[in-house]
């Protein structure tokens, strides 16, 4: 573990991805990704129902997204291939659920499910907020129905704690129970998630991990 954080990641790059902070010129790029999942996303993350927007729109939400990430208040990235020329899909560490934990949260691109990409990106996450952060606690929420987005915490050793009922908003008149997993700092060692091999930058794109 890190005495003194040199976090947050801005750029981590896994064996097969790059997670990185976005940007305003990601827009077109995130534009056409989004529109392509729309059918994919719908069930389980209410954000979809708002497609298709401007890609102006978008442009602003990244500028917002920026702007929390450089103060610290919450962390979006993208998922892109190793060129960066496509979107895999998104993530975030969010600092929503108590002092030093953070949630992560994950989409990937419909044409890329089941190659374990979710549970690579979350293993890189998991290792940032434990290595780079100084986290001490680490949480994945799910639906109960959404069994592939369920098979990555337990893949990456998290401990299924509860299922609350009518939780999340699925609609304006919906609400969806939510499985809670979590990892605490001293069951990190030796967990699966240590064991993805990952390169970390800071702003500055210097190597922090």
């Amino acid at each position: 573990m890190t005495t003194a954080i040199p976090g947050p990641a801005y750029r981590i790059i896994t064996p097969r991805l790059v997670i990185r902070c976005w940007n305003p010129t990601d827009a077109p790029l995130m534009k056409t990704a989004i529109e392509a999942n729309v059918d994919h996303l719908l069930p389980w993350l209410p954000f979809a129902r708002n497609e298709p927007e401007e890609l102006q729109v978008k442009i602003e939400r990244f500028r917002h997204w920026r702007s929390r990430f450089d103060t610290d208040v919450d962390y979006v990235y993208g998922i892109f291939d190793p060129r960066e020329t496509r979107v895999v899909g998104g993530t975030g560490l969010h600092k929503r659920v108590g002092d030093r934990a953070f949630e992560i949260g994950y989409w990937i691109d419909h044409e890329m499910i089941n190659q374990g990409f979710a549970t690579e990106v979350s293993a890189a996450l998991v290792r940032a907020a434990f290595e780079i952060m100084d986290a001490r606690r680490v949480e994945i929420h799910c639906d109960p129905l959404n069994h592939r987005s369920a098979a990555v915490p337990r893949k990456l050793g998290f401990i299924h704690e509860a299922t609350l009922r009518e939780r999340f908003p699925a609609t304006e008149v919906e609400w969806t129970d939510i499985m809670i997993w979590s990892i605490f700092a001293g069951d990190y060692p030796g967990s699966p998630a240590q064991q993805v091999q990952i390169q970390a930058f800071d702003s500055a794109n210097r190597q922090i991990l």
